[in-house]
């Protein structure tokens, strides 16, 4: 099987599309640039079709690699018959690749090698062969001074055809099938399990399911419940109906041997047969679990990072807080810090006028077009705090979620941007900045900081980062970049530039000014043709002398939106923007070898509203001011909130208060929901009526069915 077949057996795609994508990609392509510039190569594949099939391809390298190892091992030990090798040639299935190698897998010592060294392998034979009877009698033959007696010697045989029927690749076959379709997982509490960690996993105490059908959160709870020594968990079938398939896959008669084999059969099953096979589906489970996990965190993660931005505006940002005040910072249009102060309009010090004047006299000073405050602690005071000020212009006031503030100021990109403030300042500068640009600033935290998942830290965090990776690299590409005010840590998400050439690209920058045009970038030190190629279109300068530089128009089609305006009898210039003109190009016209007809689609939509942000505005949002604290919730109220996590059971909403309530995914609307994201979406603006509160849990039952 060709890579190729490997692939377009697992991908909706033209083979031809798969071919040109694979020689896209190794051409050291990225995945945004294909997506983006090479529309009539790859068929219009999406970026997550891409995506697929680069990690398929990869799949497809490692299962060739695994292959050769196997062959390679078996070949060395003189094992590898030609039937055995073109069944592996064959087999592009991890899973039964390591069933063929399963006998000549090195392992310790097993009793199976024990009894072959007593001399008991052929009496086994003889067993499995089922021709016999009178099996003491032949038993005795195989005496010796390691095998006292005719016992010795059965139980010897058996124990090499356990290990037979371990490694019979039907058998294996059949039993995992049979445990993926009806193995179950049951739970016990372990006796000296910490109580209060005990409360957390309650519904997981005495509990059991089918594990094929349990849900990944559920499968992640379970785990994390064995994990932290709660409870005790077995995977397990009905082994009386696992016993009768075996014995009638391997007993072919009702002679005496029928005896051994049975108990052989037996002591295969419980010994090696059950603990391995359960313990391979419950990694399974534990696969999917993961799967199902990161892609609930990435979708959350795509949503938060294109969340409405504010724009280029002066902002006053307050991290609030009681005993220690609260740190307010004022930010001028590009993010950058103008002053510092912290205020104490709370209790204990309760200094409230003399906060009013000071944030009064900020905006004025500053000329403050919005305020931003963090969601956290006494968020809801110090928004009704701000609202009671009398400001001289109309301010607008929003309430931003601070999650992973506080790991982005103590980090060391915190650290390089404001080496001479504390981390305070740096929580309260990054409150602003996600009201302007929540993109910009969320991709210097580490993404599973920023807590939009469930069970993030449960999952297998390699691939927990890859896809969060991904995600933010799309976003970064969807949206672009203005490169003379892009951080290293949003240009390092560009596409062909990544963290060396980010921080070359800044380096240029403020030895040399802001970038002119895109040309400029081949000045900077070790950006390539192919970096360039890659970026480019990327990358946006706002007021540049060409106006394609602040478009998603690649360089390369420069020469091509030229030719179009000198057909039209306009400048370049003129033509951006003029709707008119532009629904009268004939888009076949232009098609040329590198830039067909689907680009020149794209080309024609981005000269009618070029450099648009996909984003759309950040809006204003208040909550029930009579709702400060959980002890203000009445059952039947009727509130306003934010959709601030989405999981697969349901999402959370912020009503305003510390603790966020749940609409289970049966409260989203009326009917059968099969996806939460079909119904809401990150930081969407809902009313929800609240159904049940556990004061003593902290935990709010929430419906969105009014």
């Amino acid at each position: 099987m060709t890579n190729i077949q490997f692939i377009s057996g697992q991908v909706t795609a033209p083979v031809k599309s798969i071919e040109n994508t694979l020689q896209l990609l190794s051409e050291d392509c990225t995945i945004p640039f294909i997506a983006r510039y090479r529309k009539d190569r790859t068929g219009n594949l999406d970026e997550v079709v891409i995506e697929q099939i680069a990690k398929l391809s990869q799949a497809y390298e490692a299962i060739v690699k695994r292959k050769e190892a196997i062959l390679k091992s078996i070949e060395e030990q003189n094992g590898l018959t030609p039937d055995l090798k073109q069944k592996i040639d064959a087999s592009f299935d991890m899973t039964e690749l390591e069933d063929f190698y399963l006998p000549f897998k090195k392992r310790k010592k097993t009793k199976a090698d024990t009894a072959r060294e007593n001399g008991l392998e052929p009496l086994a034979k003889i067993i499995m062969a089922q021709n016999s009877d009178d099996i003491d009698f032949i038993a005795s033959k195989y005496l010796n001074d390691k095998v006292a007696n005719e016992d010795e010697a059965l139980q010897g045989a058996r124990d090499i055809i356990a290990e037979w029927i371990n490694e019979n690749l039907y058998v294996r076959k059949n039993l995992r099938r049979m445990y993926g379709r009806k193995a179950e997982i049951t739970t016990k509490k372990v006796k000296d399990a910490d109580e209060e960690k005990a409360k957390k996993f309650e519904q997981y105490l005495d509990w059991s399911e089918n594990l094929a059908k349990a849900p990944s959160h559920r499968v992640l709870a379970m785990l994390r419940a064995e994990n932290e020594g709660v409870i005790k968990f077995k995977v397990e079938i009905d082994s009386d109906e696992a016993l009768d398939f075996m014995e009638q896959a391997v007993i072919k008669n009702n002679r005496e041997t029928a005896g051994q084999l049975k108990l052989a059969i037996k002591d295969s099953y419980k010994r090696l047969l059950a603990p391995a096979i359960s313990n391979e589906v419950l990694q399974e489970a534990k696969s999917k679990a993961d799967a199902t996990a990161i892609g609930v965190f990435a979708g959350n993660l795509g949503q938060l990072l294109l969340a409405p931005p504010l724009g280029e505006k002066r902002i006053l940002a307050l991290d609030p807080g009681y005993r220690t005040g609260c740190k307010v910072v004022c930010l001028d249009e590009k993010g950058d810090l103008l002053y510092n102060e912290t205020i104490f309009p709370h209790p204990p010090q309760n200094e409230t006028a003399i906060a009013m004047k000071k944030i009064r006299s900020m905006v004025n000073a500053y000329k403050i077009d919005a305020i931003s405050i963090g969601n956290g602690t006494a968020s809801r005071e110090t928004e009704h705090f701000i609202k009671k000020i009398a400001f001289d212009k109309p301010i607008q006031v929003f309430v931003v979620s601070e999650a992973g503030a506080s790991v982005y100021s103590a980090s060391k990109i915190a650290r390089d941007e404001f080496p001479n403030y504390d981390v305070t300042v740096r929580g309260a500068v990054s409150i602003g900045r996600r009201l302007s640009d929540p993109l910009a600033e969320l991709v210097k935290i580490e993404p599973k900081a920023i807590g939009v998942g469930q069970y993030q830290h449960d999952v297998d965090q390699g691939k927990l980062k890859e896809e969060l990776d991904t995600v933010v690299m799309r976003c970064v590409n969807s949206v672009g970049v203005n490169i003379n005010t892009a951080s290293k840590s949003l240009l390092g998400y560009v596409s062909g530039i990544g963290e060396k050439l980010a921080e070359n690209i800044v380096n240029y920058r403020s030895e040399n000014g802001p970038f002119e045009d895109r040309k400029q970038l081949k000045k900077v030190p070790r950006l390539g043709d192919k970096a360039y190629q890659q970026a480019a279109a990327f990358v946006r300068i706002p007021n540049a002398k060409n106006p394609l530089d602040n478009s998603a128009v690649h360089p390369e089609a420069y020469s091509i939106v030229e030719k179009m305006a000198k057909d039209m009898k306009l400048k370049t210039a003129d033509l951006v923007s003029n709707k008119e003109a532009i629904a009268k190009i004939s888009v076949t016209s232009y098609a040329t070898e590198d830039v067909g007809v689907l680009a020149l689609k794209d080309i024609l939509k981005e000269l009618e509203k070029p450099g648009l942000d996909p984003r759309k505005s950040a809006k204003v949002f208040e909550f029930d001011p009579n709702v400060r604290t959980i002890n203000d919730l009445r059952t039947g109220m009727i509130l306003p909130g934010i959709v601030n996590n989405i999981t697969n059971f349901g999402c959370f909403v912020d009503i305003g208060i510390k603790e966020s309530g749940l609409v289970h995914i049966s409260q989203l609307k009326e009917g059968f929901v099969s996806d939460v994201n079909e119904v809401v979406k990150l930081h969407q603006h809902v009313e929800v009526k609240v159904l049940e509160i556990d004061d003593a849990r902290k935990r709010i039952q929430l419906t969105m069915i009014l």
